[in-house]
């Protein structure tokens, strides 16, 4: 249900189980969190996580969610792991994001989306804490009070409105994201092994 590919420095992850709407249980985050790790120790210059379907993914899988994923430390773990990974990160959202997925796109450097993506985090309506590190990396995109209208007032926020916030980069046909995601990577990916991360130390 995670799908990797490489060309030359690019990786693209995908998370492919769109007939559960690329819901995540605890083995597919942890694939996620070893295909991340992996990519830091081979040298991949580009990481790119996208999905299947017509939704990047609604989050937590319900039942494993109400058995405890909903809190379970590896959404912490695995958004730490894509902040800190020293390759350019790229989300390339085929369509809305939902709830825990949140964490590892907003850990990324750079975000796309089709214009079809709803972006939502209903933590408050379901009794939940946000991820420990989402509200401050979602408020340094988009300003404080708008990261609390979708953590607190539960807002539901479509693409254009997610592009003025600055919670994404781009809108992109859905079937132009690959190839768009993959121009983004191009310099990044021909680069030498250290480059990226090099730069991105300078943003700290």
């Amino acid at each position: 249900m995670i799908e990797l590919s490489k060309t030359e420095g690019l990786w693209v992850l995908a998370i492919n189980r769109p007939d559960k709407a690329n819901s995540l249980t605890r083995v597919m985050l942890g694939q996620i969190d070893e295909i991340a790790a992996r990519a830091a120790d081979e040298g991949a210059r580009a990481l790119v996580l996208t999905g299947k379907g017509k939704v990047f993914s609604a989050g937590a899988d319900l039942e494993e969610a109400r058995a405890g994923l909903a809190t379970d430390a590896i959404w912490e773990q695995l958004s730490a792991r894509i902040a800190g990974l020293p390759c350019l990160t790229i989300a390339a959202l085929n369509g809305t994001l939902a709830g825990g997925a949140f964490g590892m796109v907003l850990a990324c450097d750079l975000r796309i989306a089709a214009p079809e993506a709803k972006f939502f985090y209903p933590v408050m309506k379901l009794g939940f804490l946000p991820q420990p590190s989402d509200p401050k990396r979602m408020a340094a995109l988009i300003g404080p009070a708008r990261a609390k209208m979708i953590l607190m007032a539960g807002q539901k926020i479509g693409a254009e409105e997610a592009l003025g916030w600055g919670l994404i980069d781009r809108i992109v046909a859905p079937e132009a994201l690959g190839e768009t995601a993959a121009a983004l990577a191009s310099d990044a990916s021909a680069a030498r092994e250290d480059l990226a991360g090099s730069i991105k130390k300078l943003f700290d």
